[in-house]
């Protein structure tokens, strides 16, 4: 063998060698500062697994991203249940009351995701926005989480009710979420040590109106 080749050959065998033994990198592990925030936000919230869940890979232990998190996984999940129960509607085309029951729920959740819209304009972009709009961000959570639970108290049927119970239950367990949140906020401004006052009073009225407004 020539001695450029013999040379190419002992480098490609050492490159090889160096690469077998690399260690494959480790994902960074959660922080006790990440896993405090979690679980004083969870520590309000009934189903505290599902909120855990959600809450244990979100690279930030800012609570305003923690709870902002909470109420978008609610409002994508909303979005997919609208998405189902178009899936599922015409199989029950010749069904009328499954087929009202149907159109019914497809209502109520987009009166929710209207209300997303307003909530997302109350909690603006930081915990001085949310604190601020605080009563009006439980309202209209509140609000979503009715709606939610409007649509299945509508329906008589148990195979029906399973079935869209199964395609929608998500999005109503994640809005209740978030409705435990808001409604133990003061517990976790308290327990994460955050200073600021919440405010108590209706400021829906003070919200700038949709862009649709402005147009005629």
């Amino acid at each position: 063998m020539n001695t450029p080749i013999k040379l190419a050959f002992l480098i490609l065998c050492i490159a090889l060698t160096a690469t077998a033994f690399v260690v494959p990198a480790k994902r960074d592990a959660v922080t006790p500062e990440h896993e405090k925030a979690v679980a004083g936000i969870c520590s309000v919230v009934q189903d505290k697994s599902l909120c855990s869940i959600t809450l244990k890979t979100v690279p930030s232990n800012d609570p305003n991203v923690l709870v902002r998190h909470l109420a978008t996984g609610a409002e994508t999940s909303v979005k997919k249940g609208l998405k189902f129960l178009s899936g599922i509607k015409p199989k029950y085309k010749g069904n009328a009351f499954a087929t009202a029951c149907i159109t019914s729920c497809e209502k109520q959740l987009n009166n929710a995701l209207e209300d997303f819209s307003d909530f997302w304009k109350a909690a603006g972009k930081d915990i001085n926005s949310m604190a601020k709009n605080y009563f009006t961000c439980k309202k209209k959570m509140t609000s979503i989480f009715n709606y939610q639970s409007s649509c299945l108290d509508d329906i008589y049927d148990k195979p029906l009710l399973k079935e869209v119970q199964g395609g929608i239950g998500l999005g109503k367990r994640m809005s209740g979420e978030s409705v435990d949140v808001f409604a133990g906020m003061g517990k976790v401004f308290n327990t994460l040590n955050i200073k600021t006052k919440l405010n108590q009073k209706d400021t829906d009225s003070l919200l700038p109106p949709p862009l649709s407004f402005y147009y005629y």
